[in-house]
């Protein structure tokens, strides 16, 4: 559960081993891997629909290997997003690769945790649903058949979630209102903070600098703690459920966040045109019915 970009990537996936993707990742800039992870959430996406098909004659051993694979790929981000996090937080927490849509949702850089379970809740409703009405709909081993001792292992995992969502939200209101604490006020009251960006004393630059440290350093620690949190709700989620459950699941969820970021570069293609000259809103054009004229 991750985003992604729609850009084209110059890196074919399918031609390369997991340690040469590895060593390319360690070394390029964040928005690129996701341009690169775009491609293998679509081809995890095709071998995840490919089992659901074929899970009748697949053993237990090929469903745990294919969802530990993809659950690799969610770790193999968070770990690279460590390290992106550290040399550029500012840019991590608002990404400009993402679209509008995508930010309005975010929660401290990222998907909410508990999102994972309201995914999981509304999947298994439908799948319930597409049971109940069609006998002859075979879901036997989706998420529609959930146990009770799973629901209650997720009902718990979901109200620890929520409080560790409260915890570090909180604790990202308390710094953000650092910004106006003493040192930052401070600087308001030497003339020469004005102009940092033209002066070429470096001691003026030294002081601005020193007082926005621990401003960024304060949103690494928040922003690593929040990445923690979404891949552990994440793993915790696949490890209450069934291995066939599980793909049901990772399929829901890498669908979900491949179409929210490709609706929302829709939209924002969309917005785009209606500010240009004899722009006609593209894809998401709407004609408005005609309106009768006022008596």
């Amino acid at each position: 559960m991750f985003p992604s970009s729609s850009s084209k990537s110059t890196l074919d996936l399918g031609h390369k081993s997991k340690c040469e993707l590895e060593s390319e990742f360690e070394f390029e800039p964040f928005n690129k891997f996701f341009l690169d992870g775009l491609l293998v959430q679509e081809r995890d996406l095709q071998e995840l629909k490919t089992m659901v098909d074929t899970h009748s004659v697949s053993t237990t051993q090929c469903l745990q290997e294919l969802v530990g694979r993809v659950m690799t790929h969610y770790e193999d981000f968070y770990r690279s997003r460590t390290k992106s996090i550290r040399e550029n937080v500012l840019l991590m927490l608002t990404p400009d690769w993402l679209s509008k849509l995508e930010d309005a949702f975010l929660w401290i850089g990222g998907w909410r945790p508990t999102t994972a379970v309201h995914l999981l809740y509304s999947k298994a409703g439908l799948q319930l649903e597409a049971r109940l009405g069609d006998d002859r709909v075979n879901t036997e081993d989706d998420l529609g058949n959930l146990s009770l001792s799973q629901l209650v292992r997720v009902d718990e995992l979901q109200r620890r979630t929520i409080a560790e969502e409260k915890k570090l939200s909180e604790s990202l209101a308390s710094h953000q209102e650092t910004i106006a604490d003493s040192t930052m006020v401070g600087l308001l009251d030497n003339p020469e903070t004005e102009f940092v960006a033209r002066t070429e004393s470096d001691s003026v630059k030294e002081r601005v600098y020193s007082a926005l440290a621990p401003k960024e350093n304060g949103l690494v620690g928040i922003l690593r703690e929040a990445d923690d949190l979404r891949l552990r709700t994440l793993k915790s989620v696949v490890d209450i459920l069934s291995p066939i459950q599980a793909v049901h699941f990772l399929i829901a969820d890498t669908q979900l966040y491949l179409r929210v970021h490709e609706w929302g570069k829709l939209k924002d293609e969309h917005n785009k045109s209606l500010q240009e000259p004899h722009g006609d809103g593209g894809p998401w054009n709407v004609i408005e019915p005609e309106r009768e004229p006022s008596p």
